[in-house]
C-alpha cells in the first residue's frame, strides 16, 4: 500500500466489518450526529447536567466498542501483540466513549426536550 486514501480505508473497513455491518453502522453514525446537530441547535447551549450524565456512560461505550470489534473480528485480548494493536484498542475505547457520551447526550435531550434554563 503506497497511498492511504480514503477508497483504501473504506475497502479495509468493509473487509474486517463486512459490506452491510461497516454501512450500518456509518448510517446509524450519521443519523445520531444529525440529532446531535438538532439538539445543539435547538437549545442553543450543553446543560452541564445532560452532559455529566453523558459522561457517566463513556466507559460504558469503551468497553463495548472494544468488545463489538474483538467480536466482529473473532479476536481475543491474547491476540493482541505488537505496540500498535494497543494503539488502535486505545483509539476504539476511546471513539466508544465519545459515541456513548454524544448519544446519551443526544436521547436524553430529545427526551427530555428544550431546556428553558441556561445550566452550561
Amino acid at each position: 500500500m503506497k497511498e492511504l486514501t480514503l477508497q483504501t480505508l473504506i475497502a479495509v473497513f468493509e473487509e474486517i466489518f463486512g459490506r452491510g455491518l461497516f454501512w450500518t453502522m456509518v448510517a446509524v453514525a450519521a443519523v445520531i450526529t444529525l440529532a446531535y446537530l438538532y439538539v445543539l441547535l435547538r437549545d442553543r447551549h450543553l446543560s452541564a447536567r445532560k452532559f455529566l450524565t453523558a459522561q457517566l456512560f463513556m466507559p460504558v461505550g469503551a468497553l463495548a466498542a472494544v468488545v463489538f470489534v474483538q467480536w466482529v473480528t473473532h479476536s481475543g485480548f491474547g491476540d493482541i501483540g505488537g505496540p500498535i494493536d494497543w494503539i488502535v484498542l486505545l483509539w476504539v475505547a476511546t471513539l466508544g466513549a465519545g459515541g456513548a457520551a454524544i448519544l446519551v447526550y443526544t436521547v436524553e435531550a430529545l427526551i427530555t426536550g428544550k431546556s428553558t434554563k441556561h445550566t452550561g
